[in-house]
């Protein structure tokens, strides 16, 4: 592939303001009629870490997906539910086998039940991923989709998605995707901001130009659904629909276009974000819960773990705002795990771990918050697949922390995708989860409250390594204390 387009950073209060007004009526209504009185598919969002869960409430999320258990949640009211699979922690051959597993079994439980689904992969808003791989795995399974719909549009993370070019907002910039960190990615990397150039630069030779085709925000704010609807019946079969977005209003009126075509018997492949699948569920945004609402033991008896494994920059910028304001004041106790330590040897891991551990239970008896983090220099391998093996033992070191510590922290905040998935499934034994709602505005709350998972009950954060202002962390913590 060729050099692609470069794009400049705009100024984010303008380049909104100057959009279409949204469209005046609230497609949500639309949708929650359309979910009442429509037979459409079982939604089941696989996702490629825990942070998808973001803008989702009082809907579960399965961390296995044997045939028993798939079959039982077919058999519960709901639209649809999430299968964490945690496949952007491992290398291509490992996820396309994981992605078969799961698809064939999801497609035997829905077979079995007289139910059709609708496959939702939810991947990063920032646009990292196993793409096209998952994709073209999931439609070996579940048959040629009429297009994949690609929209990794999110609001409360600040990624817009304006004439096909995806954007992320810094500060007061939208700044096009393949000039930020996240394009650099060791493991993920790519150079297209538009979303054009990035399926040609991901899936080359697989789409001719004029197979990829865009539903813009001027359908969208100036048609609304009804545009939106005509449009998507009239795409040709087998290419890639690019969705323009820049408000939660885009997603709502997208997806009310997108069921009126779904009811005319259109079937899709959804490549999202996690705006979409909240406004696909007929999911209504809700406040971030408080620590009163949790109702969390006051006064204290045990204090607060915050695990932090994730390296992008906005979360080491998170954890310096939060150790500068609470560790120099003594409200937080901080232990840093020295990630060349983990790395020398099986033995100096164990070592290390050993005495994390002991430190850790001694603060969270004592009531004090503690936050057990790893070293903020990144050390990477010769490649993509050594990087991920590395990023892999971190997290396994974290894990072995969690799985050790006997004290029941008040709470439990997992800094990081792989680190919070790794914690959940391997840490806490978590398979069946209750997303309650959003800690903070784009950070998932879990709560688990089968007998067989650790610290049964205790109010689980899965925090996404990029999201957030670098106060947010402090602010969470602050909230809870």
């Amino acid at each position: 592939m060729s050099s692609p387009r470069q794009y400049p950073s705009l100024p984010r209060e303008t380049t909104l303001a100057q959009l279409p007004t949204e469209y005046s009526t609230d497609a949500q209504n639309e949708i929650s009629q359309l979910l009442s009185s429509t037979s459409l598919s079982r939604l089941v969002v696989l996702d490629d870490d825990p942070t998808g869960t973001q803008t989702c409430h009082d809907i579960s999320v399965l961390t296995v997906w044997d045939i028993p258990t798939l079959t039982a949640e077919f058999h519960q009211s709901s639209p649809g539910f999430f299968i964490l699979t945690n496949s952007r922690a491992l290398p291509p051959a490992a996820a396309e086998k994981l992605i078969r597993d799961i698809c064939q079994n999801v497609h035997q439980a829905a077979k079995s039940t007289g139910q059709s689904v609708d496959i939702v992969l939810r991947g990063d808003s920032t646009l990292r991923g196993h793409f096209p791989l998952e994709a073209d795995v999931a439609q070996s399974v579940f048959g040629e989709a009429d297009a994949w719909v690609l929209a990794p549009f999110f609001f409360q993370g600040g990624r817009y998605t304006i004439d096909d070019v995806h954007y992320v907002a810094e500060g007061e910039s939208l700044i096009p995707a393949g000039a930020t960190q996240f394009a650099r990615d060791a493991t993920f990397g790519y150079r297209s901001s538009n979303l054009r150039d990035y399926v040609m630069e991901k899936a080359p030779g697989r789409f001719a130009p004029d197979q990829v085709h865009s539903v813009t925000i001027e359908d969208i704010r100036n048609g609304g659904p009804k545009t939106v609807y005509e449009k998507l019946m009239g795409f040709p079969k087998g290419g890639v629909v690019i969705v323009n977005a820049a408000a939660e209003s885009d997603m709502h009126v997208f997806v009310a276009g997108l069921l009126l075509a779904e009811a005319k018997g259109k079937h899709f492949l959804y490549r999202t974000g996690a705006a979409f699948v909240s406004t696909r569920l007929g999911i209504r945004s809700k406040a971030p819960i408080t620590a009163r609402e949790l109702d969390m033991p006051m006064p204290r008896t045990t204090g607060g773990l915050i695990l932090a494994g994730s390296y992008v920059p906005k979360t080491t910028a998170q954890l310096k705002v939060l150790t500068d304001r609470r560790g120099v004041t003594g409200q937080l106790a901080i232990i840093e795990i020295n990630v060349e330590d983990l790395i020398a040897s099986p033995d100096s891991a164990s070592r290390t771990i050993q005495q994390v551990v002991q430190e850790t239970e001694s603060h969270l008896q004592a009531g004090k918050d503690t936050l057990v983090m790893t070293s903020r220099k990144l050390i990477t391998g010769d490649d993509e697949l050594s990087s991920l093996a590395i990023g892999s033992n971190v997290a396994e070191a974290l894990v072995h922390v969690l799985q050790q510590i006997q004290v029941r922290p008040r709470y439990i905040i997992a800094k990081g995708g792989i680190t919070s998935s790794d914690a959940a499934t391997k840490g806490l034994n978590v398979k069946r989860a209750l997303i309650v709602g959003q800690a903070a505005p784009g950070v998932p709350l879990w709560r688990c409250d089968e007998s067989t998972s650790r610290h049964q009950g205790v109010p689980f954060v899965v925090f996404p390594g990029n999201v957030g202002g670098e106060s947010t962390l402090c602010e969470l913590v602050e909230a809870w204390n």
